[in-house]
């Protein structure tokens, strides 16, 4: 199966408190909210009508408990490579309390006191874009994670360096679909709601 067979399907998990506020979550475990869950059962339903030859997920709990609640607990593989951006001392804190520490401050442009640069944020997408691209999968895979990371991923499936995903908003509990046309690499669909 050549690779403009096989797409690549990005889950992002459903709402957390800390999602919902702003905060900056990379390894912190939050559990999803009420709402989260939900969400996290109503991409079951979307996702349900399509079938995977691969299903990885994050190693964090919120990706995780997205992907049971979704149908696919027993087949998702955690791939530590799929985790959210190490934010180091920023971890928890919202981007405007950040810009007070550091003028001017994104997640895209750093600095990333303690946490990983955009460059190894963009090393791990392109590992997880590989594992799906490999020759022993024989269709389309499904990523269970998160919002920066994810974006990132888009990014880096288009050629595109990894700070580009500042391009691509994302919410939580949507669906994309990173595809091709022809053999150019193209995002078919991005962040619809489950």
């Amino acid at each position: 199966m050549s690779e403009a067979e096989r797409a690549i399907w990005l889950a992002r998990h459903g709402e957390t408190e800390w999602s919902r506020d702003g905060r900056h979550t990379g390894l912190t475990e939050i559990p999803l909210t009420d709402l989260g869950r939900r969400q996290a059962v109503a991409l079951g339903t979307r996702l349900a009508r399509h079938q995977f030859a691969l299903v990885l997920t994050s190693p964090r709990s919120r990706a995780t408990e997205t992907a049971r609640l979704a149908g696919f607990g027993d087949i998702a593989i955690a791939d530590p490579d799929l985790a959210e951006w190490d934010y180091g001392a920023l971890e928890g804190r919202r981007t405007a309390e950040i810009a007070a520490d550091f003028p001017g401050w994104t997640i895209w442009t750093g600095p990333w006191p303690g946490g990983e640069t955009i460059d190894q944020v963009s090393v791990r997408a392109d590992r997880v874009l590989a594992r799906c691209l490999a020759d022993d999968v024989k269709g389309d895979a499904l990523l269970f994670g998160h919002g920066h990371m994810l974006r990132v991923l888009a990014a880096r499936w288009l050629g595109l360096p990894g700070e580009s995903g500042s391009l691509f908003g994302l919410s939580t509990a949507t669906v994309s679909e990173l595809g091709w046309e022809r053999e150019r690499r193209i995002i078919e669909t991005w962040n619809v709601a489950g």
